[in-house]
């Protein structure tokens, strides 16, 4: 069923406050990567808000979801849209890089409940959630594994051969997403290694594939349904984001993919979000 008006609005309202959070979160660790994680907020908030099957109360249920995280660099987004989804408490999220904190700078499946795999080396993400769902498929299991991907660890090796594991297997219980923000840390995708076509390679490999504006939430979410309806192949959202979406002097700057605001920059940045219809909850506001 399409969403609605309200709530279309409510999470688009929901993605704003995760994009604040993220960047007190940043400046708070004085560390950190800025603009995928911005760029991301409208597809984790509408995964954690609408699309994933889960219990923030009980993580370790047995029929929930998965969602496995490859490009680990991004996980403020996910911490932001796990806490107000009520995974623990939003004031946690301050502690992002914190010596001893749950919240590191990429997640640690034994640190915190609600996270399925420890990420950090690019490319690795693809292979761990295809071998999942081969497993559940085994398991006779009736969740689905999501994959969240970069652009750029599409330059490893590692991730086409879990597309031809998952193409060769028929994973249809897969459902890839990809963030198509077109930059990396050193500059951009296709100056510095083509990834083009990336649909027609994902095809080749027998997945089926859908493209959407990766801020469209309605669309995101169409996709994700759509691809619960097909059942010879798993599927791949690539998503078309931009890089530091909700600042628009950061915005498909490069610079920023590994780059944290400093705490004036901050200021701006979340007074900005706020005439946008984020909710700043610390102390910048």
């Amino acid at each position: 069923m399409p969403l609605s008006d309200g709530e279309t609005r409510e999470l688009h309202e929901r993605a704003q406050t995760v994009r604040a959070t993220i960047l007190e979160m940043l400046v708070a660790a004085g560390s950190g990567h800025t603009a995928g994680p911005l760029g991301m907020a409208d597809i984790f908030t509408a995964l954690y808000f609408h699309v994933l099957t889960h219990d923030p109360k009980n993580p370790a249920w047995a029929e929930r979801d998965r969602l496995f995280l490859s490009n680990g660099h991004i996980t403020p987004v996910r911490y932001a849209a796990m806490a107000h989804a009520g995974y623990f408490p939003i004031e946690e999220c301050l502690t992002l890089r914190k010596f001893g904190s749950r919240l590191q700078g990429h997640p640690e499946r034994e640190k915190l409940p609600g996270v399925e795999s420890t990420s950090g080396p690019l490319g690795s993400g693809l292979s761990q959630a295809s071998g999942y769902a081969y497993a559940a498929r085994m398991d006779g299991k009736k969740f689905r594994v999501y994959c969240a991907m970069s652009d750029g660890e599409h330059q490893e090796g590692n991730i086409w051969e879990a597309m031809m594991f998952a193409g060769k297997n028929r994973l249809s219980n897969l459902t890839g997403i990809i963030d198509r923000n077109n930059i990396q840390i050193d500059g951009m995708t296709e100056s510095i290694m083509p990834l083009e076509p990336l649909r027609e390679k994902y095809e080749s490999f027998n997945w089926h594939v859908l493209e959407v504006d990766g801020h469209n939430i309605p669309q995101f979410i169409a996709a994700c349904e759509e691809a619960k309806a097909i059942y010879e192949k798993p599927t791949v959202i690539i998503a078309h984001t931009i890089p530091g979406k909700g600042v628009k002097e950061i915005e498909f700057d490069y610079r920023w993919h590994g780059k944290p605001p400093s705490k004036e920059e901050a200021v701006k940045f979340l007074n900005e979000l706020r005439t946008l219809g984020g909710k700043v909850s610390s102390e910048h506001q």
